[in-house]
């Protein structure tokens, strides 16, 4: 069922039962956006241990890409769905459908389950450091019906995160909440950009209720804090960190320890999203 992954959401996905719950996360997204869901599974041949892989590892990786076939139409029975399996680095595999695929999703590894023994080399935090396109990162429980949860740090890449929370708000029918966090001793302070931001976003998101929350505080906690009611988070790659930077340190710290799925925004422009 090969076919072009232009413009689809592109699900990685593994021979791990965790993985069909990211599967249909990226169901439920590509539904809601409209979206063909592309399920993308690689293997890395040259490193299987032992003689080179028979037809059965191959027919494994079919029934792989069968099953989660099968959850698709079973969850999201209207959206249209293709698969692949490619030889290489399930992450080299994501990174090479980036640039044209619409959303990149992936299992977080059981980061979330584990924050403490993070290793560095995690599939979900390299795709989501390098790819050129949104990247959302799946949990393996389900997320409660809450909010949909922004980080706004008046950043141009903030501003790209906010639209694109809009639109997927609007699309999900959800309602948002839009939280700017002000660091002690920073010199920032309660100006009002949270709500002028929000107010300009939302004009061309009139069913969405959208929530302003300014708090003093450490960013990542807080966010941290608010996430765990969240029934998805969004946030932007980095913010006004170091032009090298890859992830910052919020995004990062999300990453990890988030339990609602995390979408990386990255790869759109500053006001991201009016597609409606």
């Amino acid at each position: 069922m090969a076919a072009p992954s232009h413009g689809a959401v592109v699900v990685g996905v593994s021979r791990s039962a965790a993985d069909l719950t990211v599967v249909r996360t990226a169901a439920a997204e590509a539904a809601a956006h409209d979206r063909p869901l592309h399920l993308l599974h690689a293997f890395n041949w040259a490193a299987t241990p032992g003689p080179a892989p028979a037809g059965g590892t191959r027919t494994d990786a079919e029934n792989v890409l069968e099953h989660a076939g099968q959850v698709v139409a079973e969850c999201a029975p209207q959206v249209p769905v293709s698969g692949r399996i490619v030889e290489g680095s399930p992450v080299e595999a994501l990174l090479r459908v980036a640039d044209t695929a619409f959303l990149i999703a992936l299992g977080d590894g059981g980061m979330s389950a584990h924050p403490d023994r993070v290793p560095p080399d995690t599939p979900a935090v390299d795709v989501a450091a390098r790819a050129g396109c949104p990247v959302l990162v799946g949990r393996t429980q389900p997320a409660p019906p809450g909010p949909l949860l922004v980080g706004f740090d008046g950043s141009p890449s903030s501003q790209a995160a906010l639209g694109y929370a809009f639109d997927c708000a609007q699309h999900r029918g959800a309602r948002l909440l839009a939280v700017r966090v002000i660091e002690p001793g920073s010199g920032d302070r309660d100006d009002g950009r949270l709500e002028e931001a929000v107010t300009r976003t939302a004009r061309r998101y009139p069913r969405v209720t959208a929530d302003c929350e300014t708090v003093h505080g450490e960013p990542r906690s807080v966010l941290l804090d608010r996430s765990r009611a969240a029934q998805l988070a969004v946030v932007a790659a980095w913010g006004d960190g170091p032009v090298g930077s890859t992830l910052g340190a919020v995004s990062q710290s999300l990453l990890y320890h988030s339990p609602a799925p995390l979408i990386v925004v990255r790869g759109v422009p500053g006001d991201a999203g009016d597609e409606s």
